[in-house]
């Protein structure tokens, strides 16, 4: 068997399960900085090992395996020099219990690595390290802040929730309110990267979407009346349905107005849409409700002329009213552009200066530049958002529309 095919073998498994299997070890040793040793160990052996044998049957379960057997005999050597830590380990670790309402291992990490003890912003960060297996880089990124700063921050909480004993379990279900909030964020942004990858060659990552739709139902399952569980999964529904629209044969972006919508998923669509429209009647909007409101609304064109452009508008204010934020505003700009006309969007986006970091700042300029007919500044400004963006497939598709002005 090649090498190459063992080493790509490994890498799929790193990006499709590492999740999966850093939750299952966590369970199985009770302490989640071991677990993620204990699978980058079991990866490296796989690195030395497939090429030579062969992938095995189920390269995920070997992962696992593995991992927990070398975590085992390490606790044996440490438990042997009288270490009472290691000793409990390893009792721990070979005759673990079920805990927790729902009997899934990544749901129950997801509420570890979002405890309140840990910082917001470190309950996400570790969250889409752990559950969705990016790169500290790439959730650097997501937060756009440098990575030596995002190192810090996965560290410290990593520490913190071994210091502080944070169990690994989901919540009863009385902690389950005042726990809803940084978990429906973390499903949000892991399916965000899914949808488009903060880097690499292919446009999106397919199992860190399915990942989080699962996630979504498990959360809706765990609390069937929170209305912004319902909102994220209807979100996330009507997102997905457009998936297979979204990227060409040749693995090339597809953008909203260009996409064949006669290839939307039309279960998950309709799933969505009743999401959304139940959510709509009850009024008590939140965040996610608003935001499933207005992939609804795109749902319901059928081509992109007959989209209700004033009412997502309208939609987008209710969100800033929720929640003020700059990527929203520039998110109303582009629909404020199809009802009010480019020159209208173009000065909602100008006057967004702190995302000029943001590449969809500048694309979204580039493509209000275009309508107006002035080129030349389109073509820097889509020059510029391809300098920002690290996803090939995303680079591809804003140089083809700046050589197409130049």
């Amino acid at each position: 068997m090649p090498d190459a095919v063992g080493r790509d073998e490994v890498e799929r498994v790193f990006r499709d399960d590492y999740g999966r299997a850093v939750a299952t070890l966590t369970r199985l040793l009770g302490d989640l900085g071991l677990a993620e040793e204990a699978v980058q160990d079991a990866l490296v052996a796989a690195l030395e090992a497939w090429p030579r044998t062969g992938v095995p049957p189920s390269p995920t379960g070997w992962i696992v395996t593995t991992a927990r057997n070398r975590a085992i005999d390490r606790y044996r050597r440490e438990a042997s020099r009288g270490d009472r830590h290691a000793q409990a380990a390893l009792l721990f670790a070979q005759d673990q219990e079920e805990v927790g309402a729902v009997e899934d291992d990544r749901l129950r990490l997801v509420f570890t690595c979002c405890h309140p003890a840990l910082a917001p912003s470190a309950q996400v960060a570790l969250t889409l390290r752990m559950i969705a297996g990016l790169t500290t880089a790439e959730v650097a990124r997501a937060f756009l802040v440098p990575e030596t700063t995002m190192a810090q921050r996965i560290v410290r909480a990593k520490n913190k929730i071994r210091d502080a004993h944070i169990p690994y379990r989901v919540p009863e279900a009385h902690e389950l309110p005042s726990r809803l909030r940084p978990v429906l964020s973390v499903v949000y942004l892991v399916y965000n990267e899914g949808y488009v990858a903060s880097s690499g060659d292919r446009l999106d990552r397919v199992d860190l979407c399915l990942e989080a739709v699962r996630l979504a139902r498990l959360l809706v399952a765990l609390m069937p009346d929170e209305p912004e569980a319902q909102g994220l999964l209807g979100l996330l529904l009507l997102s997905e349905s457009r998936r297979p629209a979204r990227v060409a044969d040749d693995g090339s972006l597809v953008r909203l107005a260009d996409q064949d919508r006669s290839l939307w998923d039309p279960v998950l669509m309709s799933e969505g849409r009743s999401l959304a429209e139940a959510l709509l009647r009850r009024g008590t909007p939140g965040p996610y409700q608003v935001q499933a409101a207005i992939a609804a609304v795109h749902s319901d064109a059928a081509r992109v002329e007959d989209t209700d452009w004033a009412a997502i508008v309208g939609l987008y204010d209710v969100l800033l009213r929720l929640g003020p934020s700059d990527v929203v505003r520039l998110n109303r700009a582009v629909a404020l552009a199809e009802v009010e006309g480019p020159a209208a969007g173009l000065a909602a986006v100008d006057a967004l200066e702190s995302l000029e970091g943001y590449h969809l700042w500048h694309a979204t300029r580039a493509d209000l530049l275009e309508r107006l007919g002035r080129r030349p500044e389109a073509a820097d400004a889509f020059a510029r958002a391809a300098d920002l963006t690290a996803n090939a497939a995303e680079r591809t598709y804003l140089l083809a529309r700046r050589d197409a002005l130049t």
